[in-house]
């Protein structure tokens, strides 16, 4: 038995639940916690528990029309080797909605699920260890 308090829970609207669940669970490294399809499911990686909810789920209909779009924020993962994650999700014949950005903190890239919704991957910077003199 879980507590609400183990997952950080993100919703996502989505227009396909199986479709999308497979993403998640086929290209991300995330679970199946739990199907009602076509209505719902949710998928869990580490802490993070993301709710996709088709257009017939109470969450879907919960959501005023002019906010019920996909795409306008985005999850984040993290990995230790974006280079190889990437190689890895093209051999998969996904594609990427922006090509790898740098900056001080790190490396990103967008990659979308099958309804458009964005999902950050990003490897941390090296941080130059210092030695520390005795």
């Amino acid at each position: 038995m879980t507590t609400h308090d183990e997952y950080v829970s993100v919703r996502y609207l989505v227009d396909d639940v199986q479709a999308a669940t497979d993403f998640y669970t086929t290209h991300l490294g995330f679970t199946l916690h739990s199907s009602a399809v076509p209505a719902f499911a949710d998928v869990v990686r580490g802490r993070l528990r993301l709710l996709l909810s088709g257009p017939a789920s109470s969450g879907a209909r919960a959501t005023p029309k002019e906010a019920a779009v996909s795409g306008g924020n985005r999850i984040h993962l993290t990995y230790d080797d974006l280079d190889a994650e990437i190689a890895r999700l093209h051999a998969a014949g996904l594609s990427f909605r922006s090509d790898v950005v740098s900056g001080p903190g790190g490396r990103q890239i967008l990659l979308a699920d099958p309804a458009g919704n964005l999902i950050e991957l990003f490897e941390p910077a090296r941080r130059p260890t210092t030695q520390v003199r005795r």
